[in-house]
């Protein structure tokens, strides 16, 4: 059903791959997140909790960088282990802290000199715009849902995205302290298609800003566009919520392989929630971005 679809989506939806360091640590936690073209002008749209940490990302560094610093300073006293435990509590350090993120824009553009990045107010939206570039790597642009009163309930849409970080081109470099991409290994991730059926739209005040789907959404997928059996697309992937079903069971014996346990079960469903088109559309007109619709 979404085949043809599917390859047009993927000429315009992207990865982002990132990897991460945590304190303490020299291994690398791989990540990926998505990212679509609204026009032949660099500009792309993606999640704002996935904007951020893009924008984050040079904070975070510098951060760490001057805890380097003060720990070098701190080497040098008799009490060094007791000052960096104090410098750790100062810069908030702890095992699970991020001091490091990089991020590659996979099959965007060739190089760019900025980006610039606007988040939406109030939705998990957020506008990238690629300047200082040569050439396009991205095949074509979105074409948005122009008549948005066909977004009911009962129609099938699909989800484009990235949720696997199967790439390898990253490595720790224990010269200078820190984590890089290589130029060998895997530098691709495939793309992941999940479908499902509207089954409510979301919002405030009798105005609809989101798109709740059947099936949720996956880790990775977050910022990819969501889209009918041509290719039309009518919001972007952004969470899944997780409704609780009632149907609870709290310590009631069953019969496991043969043998009487007592268990519980809290059951769930998991579904997608995505940001309407119109908010897409009023947020690019907001902005002066050029944008396609049909």
């Amino acid at each position: 059903m979404f085949v043809d679809a599917i390859e047009r989506v993927n000429q315009f939806t992207q990865p982002m791959h990132s990897i991460v360091r945590l304190y303490g640590h020299n291994e690398i936690v791989p990540g990926t997140a998505t990212l679509f073209f609204v026009n032949e002008e660099g500009c792309a749209i993606t999640c704002k909790h996935v904007a951020e940490l893009i924008g984050q990302s040079d904070s975070i560094y510098h951060h760490y960088r001057e805890f380097q610093g003060a720990r070098r300073e701190a080497l040098r006293e008799k009490n060094a282990a007791h000052l960096i435990s104090q410098l750790e509590a100062k810069f908030k350090l702890t095992a699970d802290t991020i001091i490091r993120v990089r991020n590659n824009f996979v099959g965007c553009v060739d190089q760019f000199q900025k980006l610039n990045i606007d988040n939406h107010p109030t939705q998990d939206l957020a506008l990238l715009r690629f300047e200082g570039y040569n050439r396009l790597l991205y095949r074509s642009h979105a074409v948005f849902l122009g008549d948005t009163s066909r977004v009911k309930p009962g129609r099938s849409l699909c989800r484009l995205g990235y949720p696997f970080p199967e790439f390898t081109n990253f490595r720790y470099n224990a010269g200078n302290d820190d984590i890089e991409w290589t130029t060998t290994g895997r530098i691709v991730s495939p793309s992941f298609p999940i479908d499902g059926i509207v089954t409510r739209l979301v919002g405030d005040n009798n105005v609809a800003t989101g798109i709740e789907l059947s099936t949720p959404g996956l880790r990775g997928q977050s910022g990819g566009p969501l889209f009918d059996a041509k290719g039309l697309v009518f919001g972007m992937q952004s969470a899944t919520r997780h409704l609780h079903l009632g149907f609870d069971i709290e310590d009631q014996e069953v019969l496991v392989n043969g043998r009487r346990s007592r268990v519980s079960n809290y059951p769930f469903l998991n579904v997608g929630q995505c940001v309407h088109v119109d908010v897409i559309k009023a947020f690019l007109r907001e902005k002066n971005v050029k944008f396609y619709e049909e």
